[in-house]
């Protein structure tokens, strides 16, 4: 099975890679968008133990913005430099999640060039795929909210 697989390729960046230090997103929240459990150079685990406040409906199903927000979580952990940033991303949730679920995201990276890294994540519940995305990314110099982008603007306005 699918999560089986998972389950193996984690396994293996365990014994073959040393772990190391989470660089990037140092204040979340983890209990709305998990906790790394591995972190390795172009890899990170992140489990989401899936909480009553996330709940949208009587029945109990999760709204999907926890279920993405971890998924994030995981792609900028497996980038791990301090000012990336999320970019686009193509994801598909493919089975609800339920109060009281723990999620487990796989994100590994799958493709850098220069500042950009491509990240594709995996979120399951046991071994059934609930979710699936390809998040693109780019690392800034600086922090996006210290990038001064109106002055460029300003600058640009007063070429035209």
């Amino acid at each position: 099975m699918d999560g089986d697989i998972e389950v193996q390729d984690d396994l293996a960046h365990l014994i073959s890679k040393e772990q190391i230090s989470l660089h990037t997103h140092m204040k979340i929240n983890t209990n709305f968008s998990g906790e790394v459990v591995t972190i390795n150079p172009g890899y990170a685990k992140v489990v989401l133990d899936t909480l009553e406040v996330m709940r949208a409906d009587e029945i109990g199903m999760v709204h999907g913005g926890f279920i993405f927000g971890a998924a994030d979580f995981a792609a900028m952990a497996a980038v791990n430099e301090p000012n990336v940033v999320l970019a686009s991303c193509t994801c598909l949730f493919l089975s609800p999640v339920r109060v009281g679920d723990q999620v487990t995201f796989i994100a590994e990276e799958h493709q850098k060039e220069g500042k950009k890294r491509t990240v594709q994540v995996k979120g399951y519940v046991y071994d059934i795929k609930v979710f699936e995305g390809e998040f693109k990314t780019i690392i800034t110099d600086r922090h996006v909210l210290r990038l001064d982008l109106l002055k460029n603007t300003e600058e640009l306005n007063r070429e035209v």
